[in-house]
C-alpha cells in the first residue's frame, strides 16, 4: 500500500475507535561523560579531595556518569553509573588492580588479597577462604560480643567518649583476637592499633599526592615510623607462631597451614601481607560502619527508639549472640543503611589494561578508573530520598540489589562480608541496649580523608538506659 492509499483509506473509513495508545517503552538514558570544573593549576582537583572529599564527590553527578578529574598531574575517571560500575568491577580482561594508586596502597598493605593483581587473586582468595568459613563465625561472634562488653565496661554515665575512636579500638581488638587467638600482650596490641591509625590516615594522602613522600616533614617521619613498627610487630607474631608450631584454631594458624602448588608454606612476607589485609578488613572498615551507624541513630531518635525496642524484646538485657541475628532484622537494616550512605570502600580503583570505551569515550590503556560507590548508593533514580537515612527502605523492598555494592562485586568481592556485618550488628545491638549517646555538637561529622570512608572525631555524652 502506498502512502497516498493509506491517506485515502483513513479519510473514508470514519473515525477510529477510541483507544489508549501503548506507552513507549522506557529507555534508560545513555551514560554521560563529563569533566569536573575548578581544577587548580598543577594541583588539579587535589585540594578538594584532600580537604572536602565528599562535598567534591557530591558535585560530580551534575557533570556526568563518568567524570574526568585531575589528581595533581594525573587524570582519573570517576564512575557512578550502575551498569558501568558493574562492568569495571567484573571485566577482568580490561581492568586490573595495578598502577600508581595501587603501588601506594601496597606500600602499606603489601601484596595481599585486597591489593594483588587479578592474576594472583584467585590463589590468594583460596588461601584465605578457610579463615572466613561459616563454621568459625560462632567463635568469632563470641569474641565480638566479649570485646564490646570489655570496651563499654569502662564507660560511665555523664562521661564523654569519641565514638569514632572507640569503634576503631573495638574492631581492632576483635581483629587481633580472631587473628591471633594465642594472645599478644596488651602493649603489643596497642602498638599495632596506634601504628595502623597513623598508616590509614597517611596512605590516603600518598594516594592522592604521591610527592608527599619526597618532602621531609614530621608527618612523613610519623608515617615511616608507624610502618616500621607495624612490620616489626607483625613479623614478631608470625615468628612466635612458627616457633610454637601449635594450631590455635585461628586465622593465622590456618594461614600457616596453607601450602602452594609445590607444597611450600607461605613466606613470612606473604603472611605479613595477608595479616595486613585481615586487620584492615576486620578493623578499619567495620569500625567506620559502627561509628557512622551510631551517629545516624543519634541524629534520628525515631530509628533509635525502634532499634531499642527490637533489642529489648529479643535480648531482654543479655548480651547478643550470633543466634539472635535473624531476630534483629531492623538492627541489620540499620547496618545496611549505614553501608549505603557511607560505604567504607567509597572509591574502588582500577587501571585500564587496554583501550576501552566508557560512556562513549575511548580511554587509553593505563587510564585510572575510580568506581565511586558513595555516589552510586546516592543516585536519586535508584533510591527514594537517596540522601536520607531510612532503614525502613530495606523491609519495604526499595533497594535495587544491583545498586548496593558496599563489599564490591565479582571475583574481588570482599571475603569478609559476613564477618563485618555480623560484628557491626552485634556491636550496635549491645551498645544501644545499654546506652544513650548524644552528640556534643549538632554539626554533622566531617569525614577524615583516608582510604576507608570514616567519620572524624565524634564526641558523645553517655547516659545509661
Amino acid at each position: 500500500m502506498t502512502p497516498s492509499d493509506s491517506a485515502a483509506r483513513a479519510s473514508t473509513a470514519g473515525p477510529a475507535p477510541e483507544s489508549t495508545p501503548p506507552a513507549a517503552p522506557e529507555v534508560a538514558p545513555a551514560p554521560r561523560y563529563g569533566q569536573a570544573p575548578g581544577a587548580w593549576p598543577l594541583l588539579g582537583h587535589l585540594p578538594y579531595l584532600a580537604t572536602r572529599p565528599l562535598a567534591f564527590l557530591d558535585s560530580l553527578p551534575g557533570h556526568g556518569d563518568v567524570v574526568r578529574v585531575r589528581i595533581g598531574t594525573r587524570t582519573a575517571h570517576v564512575v557512578s553509573h550502575p551498569a558501568l560500575v558493574r562492568r569495571v568491577l567484573t571485566d577482568r580482561r580490561s581492568f586490573d588492580r595495578t598502577g600508581v594508586l595501587y603501588e601506594k596502597v601496597r606500600a602499606l598493605l603489601g601484596n595481599g588479597l585486597a591489593t594483588c593483581p587479578n592474576d594472583e587473586h584467585r590463589g590468594q582468595r583460596q588461601a584465605l577462604r578457610p579463615a572466613f568459613h561459616h563454621s568459625l563465625m560462632d567463635r568469632y561472634a563470641a569474641v565480638m560480643t566479649a570485646e564490646t562488653q570489655a570496651l563499654t565496661a569502662h564507660w560511665r554515665p555523664g562521661a564523654v567518649v569519641d565514638v569514632t575512636e572507640e569503634a576503631f579500638r573495638l574492631t581492632t581488638a576483635v581483629a587481633v583476637r580472631t587473628l591471633f587467638s594465642a594472645g599478644i600482650t596488651p602493649h603489643a596490641a596497642e602498638e599495632l592499633r596506634e601504628a595502623l591509625e597513623v598508616l590509614l590516615r597517611g596512605v590516603y594522602t600518598r594516594v592522592v599526592a604521591p610527592a608527599v613522600d619526597r618532602v621531609p616533614s614530621p608527618a612523613r617521619r610519623r608515617y615511616r615510623s608507624a610502618l616500621a613498627r607495624w612490620r616489626t610487630g607483625v613479623a614478631a607474631i608470625i615468628a612466635a607462631y612458627r616457633t610454637a608450631g601449635v594450631d590455635h584454631g585461628d586465622a593465622l594458624s590456618l594461614l600457616l597451614a596453607v601450602r602452594d602448588e609445590h607444597g611450600r608454606p607461605l613466606s613470612d612476607a606473604a603472611l605479613g601481607d595477608q595479616v595486613a589485609t585481615l586487620v584492615l578488613a576486620g578493623a578499619e572498615t567495620t569500625s567506620s560502619v559502627v561509628a557512622w551507624a551510631l551517629r545516624l541513630l543519634a541524629d534520628h531518635p525515631g530509628a533509635a527508639a525502634r532499634l531499642r525496642g527490637e533489642v529489648d524484646t529479643v535480648l531482654a538485657g543479655r548480651p547478643p549472640t550470633r543466634a539472635d541475628l535473624p531476630r534483629l532484622p531492623y538492627t541489620g537494616d540499620v547496618v545496611r543503611e549505614a553501608l549505603r550512605l557511607y560505604p567504607p570502600a567509597w572509591a574502588v580503583t582500577r587501571t585500564a589494561t587496554r583501550e576501552t570505551e566508557l560512556a562513549g569515550r575511548l580511554l587509553p590503556s593505563g587510564s585510572t578508573v575510580i568506581c565511586c560507590l558513595y555516589l552510586l548508593h546516592r543516585r536519586h533514580e535508584l533510591f527514594r530520598d537517596a540522601a536520607l537515612f531510612d532503614p525502613g527502605r530495606w523491609a519495604a523492598g526499595e533497594v535495587p540489589r544491583d545498586a548496593w555494592l558496599p563489599f564490591g562485586l565479582g571475583a574481588t568481592k570482599c571475603l569478609g562480608e559476613a564477618f563485618g556485618t555480623t560484628e557491626a550488628t552485634l556491636a550496635i545491638a549491645a551498645i544501644l541496649s545499654r546506652w544513650h549517646l548524644t552528640p556534643l555538637s549538632p554539626r554533622p561529622p566531617r569525614p577524615v580523608p583516608r582510604i576507608v570512608l570514616s567519620p572524624g572525631p565524634q564526641r558523645m555524652l553517655l547516659a545509661a538506659r
